[in-house]
């Protein structure tokens, strides 16, 4: 039988509420990472995966719809619902993972990694485009840090410059993709499928918790990181990723936007085939 097991976690945001939305069903999971809003505004990242959430669910448990197509019609129905416009409203990364007797899918849209364990090892299913993007001064901000500038009010506002100055780049040729109010943007995302006899189990993880492998020196793999969540659980992942910026608490090692980052991890575990 599989088994389906999650853990989330809060960071330093505004509000004090986690922006990440986890969404388990039958056949499927996801997880959408809110982009948090660094000025006042009406409707927040965390509102926007939510909303979007509920959007996919009827997609994603009907049998045969495409994953891209599915994720296109959300960001249109969620747009035209709250009269949202590309440019000016919040965004959602997309993680997507489902599955049939035959095979397993992962969609992947923007900074929130699907890691599939098969017969031959780990296969990450990334969206690189975003830290793949060269903008002036988008980070400023991580060298005042690693120098030991630490998380004040003037990190604040090279940060606001910097998520301005990359803002321009969200969803145009050349730059980055993320789910926001272009259902085109579902169409420039990162697709994989494997035969579900050779899938062991999966992780979806925002980047509050992929961190913990990619940057910080939490696990030197994702083997690790799974075996670790087997053993004790997915909140012991979580524990062990926040316990590594705590130990970096001016960001001088490890330069971030935030001290800590809302953090939400899915582990899925497929029976075993003979």
């Amino acid at each position: 039988m599989t088994t389906v097991r999650t853990a989330e976690r809060a960071g330093t945001g505004p509000g004090g509420t986690s922006e990440d939305v986890v969404l388990v069903l039958r056949n499927a999971v996801a997880v959408l990472d809110g982009a948090t809003s660094l000025r006042p505004t009406e409707y927040t990242g965390g509102w926007y995966a939510a909303e979007l959430a509920g959007k996919l669910r009827p997609r994603l448990e009907a049998e045969g719809a495409e994953l891209t197509e599915s994720l296109a019609t959300a960001i249109s129905e969620t747009a035209t619902a709250h009269g949202l416009r590309p440019g000016s409203a919040p965004s959602s990364t997309v993680s997507i993972l489902r599955w049939n007797a035959s095979s397993v899918e992962a969609l992947v849209l923007a900074d929130s990694p699907a890691v599939v364990f098969t017969d031959s090892g780990a296969e990450v299913a990334s969206d690189d485009r975003l830290a793949e993007l060269s903008v002036p001064n988008g980070g400023g901000y991580r060298q005042r840090l690693r120098a030991g500038g630490g998380f004040d009010e003037l990190h604040g506002r090279n940060l606001r410059e910097a998520v301005d100055e990359t803002s321009r780049w969200r969803n145009v040729e050349g730059g980055f993709w993320v789910a926001e109010a272009a259902p085109v943007a579902a169409h420039r995302a990162v697709v994989r499928s494997w035969p579900r006899s050779r899938v062991e189990a999966a992780l979806l993880a925002s980047d509050g918790v992929s961190c913990g492998v990619e940057q910080y020196d939490s696990y030197p793999d994702w083997p690790a990181l799974l075996s670790h969540a087997r053993e004790r659980g997915p909140q012991a992942v979580l524990d062990r990723v926040r316990a590594a910026e705590e130990s970096d608490p001016d960001g001088s090692r490890w330069p971030r936007p935030k001290k800590h980052d809302d953090q939400a991890l899915v582990v899925v575990d497929f029976e075993h085939h003979e």
